[in-house]
């Protein structure tokens, strides 16, 4: 098995890469960071200018299309998610309900971030909280999701302790290293959400007029698979990495080279910008809300009715939404499949690393096998893997649809973090 590669990389615990993590816990490893000049102009730097910028959400063009997205109830399970959420309240004091709770345009909606780094302090930090605080954050999180969707957060939670474990730095990287954050009043009339964040975890979820979207998604591990814990042998985003080779391994000649945008993950054809040391080949990244990225790979209109089978299939591997508003989503994808696009980085041949994208007016995917940070592997390897989900043209933290919501019952109102 491929990610059981990743016990050749695990540095030694007095590697200066690790060492320098041992005693510290998540704020004074932040303090640490924030005199780094390296971290300064990777990220302090780009993400305090970018959030700044008024939302727009991403774009192939810089205008967001409008008209695509419907206000209408999808079966979200709007009353069970504000009845755990009443169930959270209720254990707080008035200071730890005031903590948890923002505005639903607070600018923090926008700050979440894949790093291990505690630039943004709010929300209740799950590691700094009771056990009991702690169930009760999981099991608004598991009326929200769905099965597949929480499994695959309680794994990446759990591989980030895991990995914690390796580098000797549980105080940083943990189970519960996470923060859960309220915006707006749990309601079953008026818009209301909650955001996870952490290291490789960021859910954003939002009920709009009984709809729901949870966007950005971010889910990753390093590694992406442990020789013990209660995940077995279970590897995360093993679906996602097979199905995603097999669709390209379906395309014919022709469509497969158009589909590879680059031949190398990291191609000297890329334009300055396209490769990032952190982000590596994602566009949507942390911060990245207006990023303009344009399409790119083969059309989707190209593709059999098999090969859209395949996407269509692939795209739902994705979602974490629960039963009724997944159904809604799929049909929201489908409906734009002659307008999208999928594209690829690397080899083709389904053995080495690879990143994917499919994008189309209403969703944007992307898949990438990263180096390693906490591991020592200098190129991509297949256990540490980065996947992110976006939704374009400005619904995003479900933006247009509150757009909708305020224009039809609050007239005036203006939303936007």
């Amino acid at each position: 098995m491929a990610q059981a590669r990743f016990r050749d990389y695990v540095f030694p615990l007095d590697h200066p890469q690790v060492a320098r993590l041992k005693g510290k816990d998540a704020h004074a490893h932040a303090q640490s960071a924030r005199g780094n000049p390296r971290a300064q102009e990777l990220l302090i730097e780009p993400w305090s200018r970018l959030i700044t910028e008024p939302f727009t959400g991403i774009t192939t063009d810089g205008t967001p299309i409008r008209g695509l997205f419907d206000l209408v109830p999808d079966d979200a399970p709007v009353g069970e998610m504000v009845s755990a959420v009443r169930r959270l309240l209720g254990l707080l004091d008035d200071e730890g309900r005031e903590t948890v709770l923002l505005p639903l345009d607070a600018r923090q909606w926008r700050m979440w971030n894949n790093t291990e780094i505690y630039f943004f302090v709010y929300g209740l930090r799950m590691d700094e909280i009771s056990p009991a605080l702690r169930d009760a954050i999981c099991a608004v999180l598991r009326v929200s999701l769905n099965d597949q969707g929480y499994g695959k957060t309680r794994h990446a939670m759990w591989l980030n302790g895991y990995l914690g474990d390796l580098t000797g730095a549980p105080a940083i990287l943990g189970e519960w290293s996470f923060n859960f954050t309220l915006f707006g009043e749990p309601s079953d009339r008026e818009p209301w959400g909650w955001q996870l964040a952490g290291h490789h975890l960021a859910l954003n979820c939002v009920i709009v007029d009984g709809q729901m979207v949870i966007s950005p998604t971010f889910l990753g591990a390093e590694p992406n698979w442990a020789p013990e814990g209660p995940y077995g042998d279970a590897v995360l985003f093993a679906d996602e990495e097979r199905m995603g080779a097999e669709l390209m391994a379906s395309l014919s000649p022709g469509l497969r080279r158009q589909a590879v945008v680059y031949d190398l993950l990291k191609d000297p054809a890329m334009p300055s910008g396209r490769w990032h040391q952190a982000d590596q080949r994602h566009l949507g990244g942390a911060f990245r809300d207006n990023r303009v990225i344009p399409y790119e790979g083969v059309p989707v209109s190209a593709f059999s009715a098999s090969q859209r089978q395949r996407l269509m299939a692939l795209a739902g591997e994705f979602l974490v939404l629960p039963a009724g508003p997944r159904a809604h989503r799929l049909a929201e994808i489908e409906r734009h499949l002659d307008d999208t696009h999928f594209c690829w980085i690397g080899e083709t041949d389904g053995e080495h690393p690879f990143y994917y994208r499919i994008q189309s007016p209403v969703i944007m995917i992307e898949f990438d096998e990263h180096a390693g940070v906490f591991l020592s592997n200098e190129e991509p390897e297949r256990f540490h893997i980065h996947t992110i989900v976006r939704t374009p043209n400005g619904n995003d933290y479900g933006m247009d649809l509150l757009r909708m919501h305020y224009a039809r019952a609050h007239p005036g109102h203006r939303p936007g973090a």
